[in-house]
């Protein structure tokens, strides 16, 4: 799967959020320009864990861009496919 997809993904869970599409690009940052609070953050790991059947916590202090939440997927996609062969 490609980083386009995965934002897309991204983007699509967003915005069931009731985050409007325009205000989402790659260096949207989840807690800083979004204002997401824990439950959403839980929501957005529990909706690419369904979609995309990779795991990725985003509890942590570090504050992420769309793009790095991308990279972090695409990160554990690669991981659970090598574990898989």
């Amino acid at each position: 799967m490609d980083t386009r997809n995965v934002m897309d993904t991204l983007q699509g869970i967003l915005t069931e959020l009731g985050i409007p599409k325009e205000s989402l690009n790659q260096n949207t940052l989840l807690r800083q320009d979004l204002q997401l609070d824990s439950t959403e953050t839980v929501e957005i790991a529990l909706g690419l864990k369904r979609q995309l059947g990779v795991s990725v916590k985003l509890g942590g202090r570090q504050d992420l861009t769309l793009a790095q939440l991308c990279n972090l997927v695409e990160a554990a996609r690669l991981t659970s496919s090598q574990n898989a062969s």
